[in-house]
C-alpha cells in the first residue's frame, strides 16, 4: 500500500510517519510519500524514517501530481493551522486550507486513490454553550480558520458523494505531543506552557484561564488515522476526534506543576480574538468507527511530551 501524507513533516504528520514505520510485527507498514513545503516544519523531523519526500505545496500542481502518483490512500494534513494567523491573513489561509484541499481531492481522484483521510477542526463549532459537541450540531465559525476548515470538509464529503471517493473527515480537538514546536509566531497552548515552564518563564495565559479544551495526545490521533487508512474507514459526515475529557487552562497548569514537582508563575494577558471558550467532544461516532480505541490519558501525554522537550533541548 502506498500512502501519501500532505504536510507529512509537520507535527502530526511526522508522528504519523513514525506510527506507520514503527508498526508492530504483523501490522502492514505502507510505503510512505510525504509532500511538504517546509514552511512550518523541517526535514529533520523525518530523519531516519523510510519516507520518500517531495518538497512542494499542495498548491503546486506538479508536486502534487508527482506525490499522488500510484497512491492507494491520501492523508491530507497540510494546512495553515492557526486561528490567529487566519485573522491577520485570511486570504492566504483560505488559499492553502480550502483551495489546497480541493487540489488534493482532485489529485487523489485522478491518481485512482481508494481513500482520503483529511484533517478538519473542532473550531467549526465556535463558542456555542452546548457541551459536549456532536457532529450533528450546527457549525458556528468565528474565525477564517474555522470557516476554511468547514469549507474543506464540505468539499471532501462532496467529492465522496459526487465522485465516489471514500473520505474520512476528522475534526481534531487540541492535539499535543512530541515534535510540536513552541517557538512559532502562534504556538499552541501545551507546547507554549511546557516550554515556558522548562525555561523558568511565566506561563502566558490569555484571558482568565477558565477556557477549556478536549486535549488529545498525538499518539491517539495517529492510531486513529493509521487504523482508518488500513481499514479504509469512511463516513458520510465529519467525525470528531476527541475523547470527551474537558480540561481548563488553569487545570492544565496544575497538571504541569504536578509533573514538574514545583509551582509555576502565571501572567494573564488579554483574550485572543477568534478563540473558542470551551471545547469538548462527545466521541460517540468515533467509538462506533474505532471500538477498540483507548486514548492516552492527559497526564501521561504531558509526561511524554516533557520528556521529548528535554531530550530535544539537549541535542
Amino acid at each position: 500500500m502506498r500512502v501519501v501524507i500532505t504536510g507529512g513533516a509537520g507535527f502530526i504528520g511526522a508522528n504519523l510517519c513514525r506510527a506507520f514505520s514503527e508498526a508492530p510485527a504483523g501490522v502492514e507498514r505502507p510505503e510512505l510519500v510525504v509532500l511538504d513545503d517546509f514552511s512550518a516544519s523541517h526535514p529533520s523531523r523525518l530523519a531516519g524514517l523510510p519516507v520518500r519526500v517531495i518538497r512542494g505545496s499542495v498548491l503546486d500542481a506538479d508536486a502534487l501530481r508527482r506525490a499522488t502518483e500510484g497512491a492507494d490512500a491520501v492523508v491530507h494534513l497540510a494546512a495553515v493551522a492557526s486561528v490567529q494567523e487566519s485573522m491577520e491573513n485570511p486570504l492566504h489561509v483560505h488559499e492553502v486550507n480550502v483551495t489546497g484541499t480541493v487540489a488534493v481531492l482532485e489529485a487523489a481522484r485522478h491518481a485512482g486513490a481508494r481513500h482520503v483521510v483529511m484533517a478538519s477542526s473542532s473550531s467549526v463549532y465556535g463558542s456555542s454553550d452546548a457541551l459536549p459537541k456532536r457532529e450533528d450540531m450546527l457549525p458556528r465559525t468565528e474565525s477564517p480558520y474555522a470557516a476554511g476548515k468547514l469549507a474543506a470538509e464540505s468539499y471532501a464529503l462532496t467529492w465522496q458523494r459526487a465522485y465516489g471517493l471514500p473520505v474520512l473527515a476528522l475534526r481534531f480537538f487540541n492535539v499535543f505531543g512530541p515534535h510540536q514546536q513552541p517557538g512559532t509566531a502562534y504556538p499552541a497552548v501545551v507546547p507554549a506552557f511546557l516550554d515556558a515552564a522548562l525555561a523558568g518563564r511565566p506561563l502566558e495565559v490569555h484571558g482568565t484561564g477558565e477556557q477549556s479544551r478536549d486535549f488529545t495526545y498525538v499518539a491517539s490521533v495517529c492510531e486513529v488515522i493509521a487504523d482508518a487508512v488500513r481499514r479504509g474507514v469512511a463516513s458520510d459526515a465529519p467525525v470528531d476526534l476527541g475523547f470527551g475529557e474537558r480540561t481548563s487552562l488553569v487545570e492544565l497548569i496544575t497538571l504541569i506543576e504536578a509533573a514538574l514537582g514545583r509551582p509555576l508563575e502565571r501572567r494573564h494577558t488579554r483574550a485572543r480574538t477568534g478563540d473558542v471558550l470551551h471545547s469538548q467532544a462527545e466521541g460517540a461516532r468515533l467509538a462506533e468507527l474505532f471500538p477498540g480505541l483507548r486514548p492516552v490519558p492527559l497526564a501521561e501525554g504531558l509526561d511524554e511530551t516533557l520528556r521529548w522537550l528535554r531530550e530535544a533541548s539537549v541535542e
